[in-house]
């Protein structure tokens, strides 16, 4: 009868180790989709702004022919942008720089776009520039926006997969580290602003 009776304890051990260890690796999948999830939806706002740069520029190029250097400038960053790609399943802090760097070369292409409408009245009017410009400050407003969903979301799963017990399971099932997005270098200088 003892003998049964620490048979019992031991398989119900073993059963609360098994269901503790499907709960965490299930966590762990959830988790990492959610992440997944939330890079879609970053690469999904910059496809946006993506597609509004060839519109923009066609409205700019009727006013501003003899810009061909900038609007050459927005059309190769464009295409810089829209090549570097970043596998899902692979979000490492290097793979996110790489992307953030072509998208930052498309952000700066864009401000000297649009500063040429100070040159230009005309542009500075044309009702179709004007909803463009509204557009992309919309779209740049959701980048900023889904990009910290992201990184709150990489935070849950990166905190979830360093916590103990959960990160046996973790490096058990090769559930790696994302990245984050960061600041641009230099973003924390305060530019200098003179009357």
């Amino acid at each position: 009868m003892k003998k049964i009776s620490s048979w019992i304890v031991i398989l119900a051990i073993v059963a609360l180790v098994a269901l503790w260890g499907v709960n965490a690796y299930n966590s762990l999948v959830s988790n990492e989709e959610a992440v997944e999830s939330a890079w879609a939806q970053v690469e999904n706002v910059y496809q946006r702004r993506a597609d509004l740069v060839p519109n923009l520029v066609a409205t700019v190029k009727g006013y501003a022919e003899h810009e061909q250097e900038t609007l050459q400038g927005v059309i190769e960053a464009r295409s810089k942008a829209t090549q570097v790609t970043v596998d899902p399943s692979n979000l490492t802090p290097e793979a996110l720089a790489e992307f953030q760097a072509a998208q930052g070369e498309l952000s700066t292409a864009l401000g000297r776009l649009l500063l040429l409408q100070e040159n230009y009245p005309n542009l500075k009017a044309n009702e179709n520039f004007l909803d463009l410009q509204a557009q992309l400050e919309g779209t740049e407003n959701r980048i900023t926006v889904e990009r910290q969903k992201f990184n709150e979301t990489a935070r849950a799963y990166n905190v979830a997969i360093r916590k103990f017990p959960t990160n046996i399971i973790a490096s058990l099932f090769n559930f790696d580290k994302k990245g984050y997005f960061e600041a641009a270098e230099g973003a924390q200088i305060a530019p200098k602003v003179e009357f």
